[in-house]
């Protein structure tokens, strides 16, 4: 994909149209291939664009217009249907070339296994890189039915790369009892069932750290996000994930990059996860971005 012209479909709202001038790049992942249960997360990026133009450019949470921060849409990245492996790889190389522009990355899924390849690239540059990962599923298994490859092994993957004392997770209520202790017997961090005060909690045992952010949006109760390909009931409110974008944004962690994955717009027949996923995305703009 190219850098040195404006995506030609849909952007979100306010992109900037030049590669070199802008602070950060939005990119889509569009890629549902492994999917457990329900596909259609390779079109939540081009809606999550789309239902942008709803939105106001002003934060009343942050005092911040989104003319204060120049982002740069560049589109989906071109996946080819079915081959993970290969859309893995293409990911990979596609954020590399963001980080090495300067650039904050902040993704749109599809599957949260494309997070995988993200967070590898961001650790090739950030040695010293934590995950903060909000989701209603651990995310830690390492196969689905003798598949490796799958959107419920990314955080599994992560951190036996950096290391699970590393790896934050928020919001969990869904997993095998064995990802769990495994966790446990590693050291990993997982909060069941809330975010935002165990965060407050660990924000500042990251002071002065490089960390990405990995939000499924299935951390959010279905009431709030039915659009989405794996529900899981007893989630939290769309009120306490703001609450924690903010939280992050105002605490002294470096946020280095970003993700937001599983909207799947078929099953979003009011829109109301992918509006509420675009105003995230705003959010984590005028939060994160410095």
């Amino acid at each position: 994909m190219r850098f040195d012209e404006a995506y030609s479909g849909n952007v979100f709202i306010k992109s900037h149209p030049n590669f070199e001038e802008s602070q950060a790049v939005i990119y889509g992942m569009p890629m549902d291939w492994t999917v457990s249960y329900r596909p259609g997360s390779r079109f939540g990026p081009a809606r999550i664009r789309e239902v942008s133009i709803g939105l106001e450019e002003y934060s009343p949470y942050l005092d911040r217009e989104l003319d204060e921060v120049k982002y740069f849409d560049a589109g989906d990245i071109p996946l080819p249907f079915g081959n993970a492996q290969r859309s893995l790889d293409m990911i990979e190389q596609f954020v590399d070339r963001i980080l090495e522009a300067g650039k904050f990355p902040l993704g749109l899924g599809g599957e949260h296994l494309v997070s995988w390849p993200v967070m590898k690239a961001v650790y090739k540059k950030y040695p010293d890189l934590a995950i903060i990962h909000m989701d209603a599923h651990t995310d830690l298994r390492e196969h689905y039915e003798g598949e490796p490859l799958s959107h419920s092994t990314p955080i599994r993957k992560i951190a036996e790369l950096i290391g699970p004392k590393n790896v934050y997770s928020f919001g969990i209520r869904s997993g095998m009892k064995e990802e769990f202790e495994w966790a446990k017997e590693n050291g990993m961090y997982i909060a069941k069932f809330d975010v935002l005060e165990p965060l407050k909690e660990v924000l500042p045992t990251l002071a002065g750290r490089s960390v990405y952010v990995t939000i499924d949006i299935d951390v959010l109760d279905p009431a709030h996000a039915p659009g989405t390909g794996t529900v899981d009931a007893g989630g939290i409110t769309s009120k306490e994930l703001l609450a924690a974008i903010h939280a992050i944004a105002r605490s002294d962690v470096r946020v280095v990059g970003a993700d937001l994955v599983e909207v799947a717009p078929v099953y979003d027949h009011s829109e109301q996860t992918a509006n509420t996923a675009s105003k995230l995305v705003r959010e984590m703009l005028l939060g994160w971005v410095k």
